[in-house]
């Protein structure tokens, strides 16, 4: 009998991973990537984050916070692509860390990840929601308050625009990668030209003296968070992290990927690079339409401020297609998500029910489960305690994956194929991710980090009550 010590740094043999993915389908390209991950990072808050962080933290210079959170997940993002391309496995962050560092430290990197999927869905469910009663509200339409926000919340006892949002998404997701590809492609162009489209419009409404001072003076906020100066800037950029979290949906579906070599780097890079523009560009234009403070407590500043500059109608156009480009994150996800569920129950670290295949070669039971649990969490927990737990799981799973390349280029060319990838200046450039993700996970606010330390101990609850027990590592013979 293996020693707890011996378990816990038992490594997986990267063949066995690609034996166990090998009946995925191989079916998305550059473009479905490009799609998955921009999906996911241009969701709700490219609508609502320049706002809100600009009157909160950072005036102005909100778009240095998203410029220095784009450079942070940068970093970052020259791990994922190396192991992506070195280890194309479903789960992502959790294969990769238990083939270099051990199964215990591939569980934590996973366990932080699918705090991400699991509230990140209910997240977006909510985000949607919102903007969808917000939409329909001039109209004349309205839900009862039972309908319309989480148990407890308002009076109310389900969200159902938020419930309904994910079952069909999950419906969609369940027929297969390759259908959901081509709807996730068509909703991320939409967005895009939305999001073009304001920058364009919004730029005839900028005023010159809405950016002076371009930093304001520091000062604290009543609830004790830095506003102004370089403090703000900071502040601002731990918040506005999750915005910057999706190309590790792109990495968790490695596994279908065609030629992964090539198509995971240039998925990952690219969407981030796109989003970081866009962010920047919609950041800008925003604070200089008007002054910062009239944002506060917007739930809607994108809209708001194109209504205020008498576009009326392109500023319904935006919110309408803000929703339908929603639905874009809640697949990317729904994905990822599911593939990890996939991933713990294919190894025994979760009930291997969830690691089982349809006839189709889909993990449509990771997926049940995964829709279940959104579904739950959505209409019991409401929309401003769902994000404070996602930028710190995933910040962590970050932390793990920045340092995994240091284990990673030891075992290229030996038991790990050489890949098509590498990250660049190594050995620095994965010691930067690895400090830049520890500052920012710093930076989080107090409940964010009490929140992720309930989560990470049931964690290790169920990892040595259950997972240890019945893991395919530990049932070898």
């Amino acid at each position: 009998m293996a020693s707890i010590k011996e378990r816990i740094f038992r490594k997986e043999d990267p063949s066995v991973y690609e034996q166990k993915d090998a009946h995925l389908k191989r079916t998305l390209r550059v473009r479905d990537f490009l799609a998955l991950g921009l999906g996911t990072v241009l969701s709700t808050a490219i609508f609502t984050l320049p706002g809100t962080v600009a009157a909160q933290h950072a005036g102005p210079a909100v778009v240095l916070s998203f410029i220095a959170a784009g450079v942070v997940a940068g970093l970052v993002a020259f791990a994922y692509a190396e192991m992506a391309s070195a280890m194309p496995f479903a789960g992502s962050a959790y294969s990769w860390i238990n083939v270099v560092f051990g199964e215990f430290f591939g569980w934590i990197a996973g366990w932080a990840l699918l705090a991400e999927y699991f509230i990140a869905v209910a997240f977006v469910g909510s985000g949607l929601s919102a903007n969808f009663r917000g939409l329909i509200e001039p109209l004349g339409l309205t839900l009862p308050k039972m309908l319309a926000n989480p148990f407890g919340t308002d009076g109310g006892i389900i969200d159902l625009v938020s419930v309904v949002a994910i079952l069909a998404v999950a419906l969609l997701i369940s027929r297969g990668a390759n259908q959901t590809s081509r709807v996730e492609n068509v909703l991320v162009v939409l967005k895009v030209i939305v999001i073009l489209l304001f920058i364009v419009v919004g730029c005839t409404a900028i005023k010159p003296q809405n950016y002076v001072p371009f930093i304001p003076k520091y000062h604290p906020n009543p609830d004790g968070s830095a506003f102004g100066g370089w403090q703000g800037i900071y502040a601002g950029v731990s918040m506005i992290f999750l915005a910057y979290i999706g190309f590790d949906s792109i990495a968790a579906n490695s596994a279908e990927a065609k030629d992964p070599a090539k198509t995971m780097p240039k998925g990952i890079m690219g969407s981030l690079l796109i989003g970081v523009v866009l962010f920047a560009a919609v950041s800008l234009v925003l604070v200089g339409m008007f002054h910062y403070p009239l944002y506060a407590n917007n739930a809607e500043p994108v809209g708001w401020a194109l209504r205020k500059s008498g576009h009326v109608i392109i500023a319904t156009i935006v919110q309408a297609v803000a929703c339908l480009g929603m639905f874009a994150a809640l697949i990317g996800m729904m994905m990822a998500g599911s593939r990890l569920l996939y991933s713990f129950g294919r190894d025994g670290l979760l009930p291997r029910w969830l690691g089982k295949i349809n006839e189709n070669h889909l993990p449509n039971n990771a997926l049940l489960a995964l829709t279940v649990f959104a579904v739950i969490i959505g209409s019991i927990f409401p929309f401003a305690f769902l994000s404070q737990l996602i930028s710190a799981g995933t910040l962590i799973a970050f932390m793990f994956v920045s340092l995994g390349i240091y284990g990673l280029r030891k075992r290229e060319g030996k038991d790990i194929a050489e890949p098509g990838f590498k990250m660049p200046f190594y050995p620095v450039m994965p010691a930067l991710a690895f400090i830049g993700s520890l500052i920012v996970f710093i930076g989080l606010s107090n409940d964010a980090k009490i929140y992720a330390l309930g989560w990470f101990i049931f964690g290790l609850i169920l990892y040595f009550c259950y997972g240890m027990r019945h893991s395919a590592l530990n049932n070898k013979k």
